[in-house]
């Protein structure tokens, strides 16, 4: 894999000044597969240059890898957690559930980020009668259940590919850290949203317990994360690019117990044991909801 690197000013406040260095770049590129840029994969502890905005007190990658190398390497990027998406799609369904009475009208959905479609299925299940999802991988789509894959785009999400307002939701979730302009996308949001419509995105918590107490050991430090947010700097993205009535929580998310040893710190072989035992044995059919850090975002457009 052939790796170019930029550098860039913060992403959330356009501020070039660093109040620190939080860690330095470990990138090794020749131990990186094609899951590299995988969603729910086996972690490598790579990241790259992280440093904490004097501005606004986001923390983001300098120097990170090139739009163009980052757009090559999610269209290539393997798949292979069918059934952990699933899982993921049912945490966040709820989420989406809770604020439906308050959203009113459920005509229009997308899904930015979509994979294999799960929550594409399941924002039909909540009742929304057009739903889109927008992938930038193939091989997730490639897996995907065929009357779901006809609902689902290839490509990048851009605003221009949509005419006017038009979704009553708008949905993203584990994509924010993975982005170069993070505010661009809100705002490209923010565009196709009608009036009074919702937006839900999940990101990564940069100050969970779970977080601190691994340091880079955190899956949530990864060649794939240009920026980390936390409750505070995704507040801010979101009220600064025009929501209102932004809220953000913790979520609790519930997989199955192979996928939560596959996060875990441990020496490679020992991990790859435990992980293939827990697929097959009993464990299989146990999981469990874990605070892992993540946080979810509730934010509304005015009107």
């Amino acid at each position: 894999m052939n790796l170019e690197f930029e550098t860039r000013s913060c992403p959330l406040c356009c501020s070039k000044a660093e109040r620190r260095v939080v860690v330095e770049s470990n990138i090794d590129p020749t131990k990186l597969t094609e899951f590299a840029f995988a969603s729910r994969k086996y972690p490598e502890y790579m990241h790259p240059r992280m440093v904490e905005c004097a501005g606004c007190g986001l923390l983001y990658g300098n120097p990170v890898l090139s739009h163009l190398t980052v757009d090559e390497a999610y269209q290539e990027a393997a798949f292979d957690s069918v059934q952990e998406s699933i899982f993921a799609s049912q945490t966040y369904a709820k989420l989406v559930a809770a604020q439906l009475k308050s959203l009113g009208r459920c005509d229009s959905a997308l899904d930015i980020g979509a994979g294999d479609g799960s929550f594409v299925e399941q924002m039909i299940s909540l009742g929304f009668r057009r739903v889109i999802g927008v992938e930038p991988s193939a091989a997730p789509i490639a897996v995907s259940k065929s009357e779901i894959r006809k609902l689902i785009r290839h490509d990048i999400f851009r605003s221009r590919d949509f005419v006017g307002e038009q979704f009553d939701l708008v949905t993203c979730f584990q994509v924010m850290e993975h982005l170069w302009e993070p505010r661009q996308l809100v705002l490209d949001v923010i565009s196709v949203l009608r009036p009074g419509g919702l937006f839900v995105t999940v990101t990564h918590n940069v100050n969970a317990f779970s977080a601190k107490m691994l340091g880079t050991k955190s899956p949530i430090f990864d060649i794939e994360h240009l920026q980390l947010f936390s409750k505070k700097t995704l507040a801010a993205l979101l009220w600064n690019s025009g929501f209102i009535g932004v809220h953000v929580l913790p979520v609790w998310n519930r997989y199955p117990m192979h996928y939560w040893l596959k996060l875990a710190p441990l020496p490679e072989g020992m991990k790859r044991n435990l992980v293939e035992m827990s697929r097959d044995g009993k464990l299989r059919k146990i999981a469990c909801s874990i605070p892992a850090g993540n946080i979810a975002a509730i934010a509304w457009k005015s009107g």
